[in-house]
């Protein structure tokens, strides 16, 4: 038992810690920044029951590999790589909160509201989506960084689901929106979620 309260599993858990902590208080606080604070509720900490169904099933991984298997938590340099990818995610998502402003919400938008613009500049100009790309990166490096394999997988494939459904439904209003102007925004930037066009 005495691996669970190692230098390395306490390093990767407070990691991890931080690192869920400072991504749904950060949401939030842009969300209020940015939209108002009347304006926000708390489903701007992005937390749902599927999503803390994923975190309880990724600690139980880590705790029943660690308790199994301690010698696979020892990868340090998957570890730092999977840290990496969280700082790069993070980054990237909050760039794109941060350009799009007013833009940028949690919900889908259906219907054009005034100060709804197409941005296509800053990480915009690199990437359609930004906040989806970076937030793959980041639910990924998660629990790269805490070396969980099933964990690994099984976050890459249902978030990358959920974008590769939410894209296209998200485009088709964008289209209704900007028409001709999104249309070529599309044929020139990638969405930045892999595989999807």
């Amino acid at each position: 038992m005495t691996e669970v309260f190692s230098y390395t599993a306490c390093r990767q858990l407070s990691q991890m810690i931080f690192a869920i902590i400072f991504f749904h208080s950060s949401e939030y606080m842009l969300a209020v920044g940015i939209h108002g604070k009347s304006n926000v509720t708390l489903k701007s900490l992005l937390i749902s029951k599927n999503y803390l169904l994923a975190m309880m099933l990724c600690f139980l991984e880590y705790f029943v590999g660690i308790v199994l298997c301690p010698g696979l938590k020892e990868y340090w340099w998957v570890s730092q790589t999977g840290l990496a990818m969280v700082v790069v995610g993070e980054t990237v998502r909050k760039l794109a909160i941060v350009t799009a402003g007013r833009s940028f919400t949690h919900l889908i938008k259906i219907y054009h509201e005034d100060h709804h613009k197409l941005i296509t500049y800053g990480v915009y100009r690199f990437i359609r989506h930004p906040g989806y790309s970076g937030f793959l990166v980041w639910a990924v490096g998660t629990q790269i960084m805490l070396c969980n394999p099933i964990s690994t997988i099984g976050f890459a494939v249902v978030v990358w689901q959920f974008f590769a459904e939410r894209i296209p439904y998200e485009e088709y209003f964008l289209r209704q929106f900007f028409g001709r102007e999104y249309e070529q925004y599309t044929n020139r930037v990638p969405s930045g979620v892999p595989f999807v066009k």
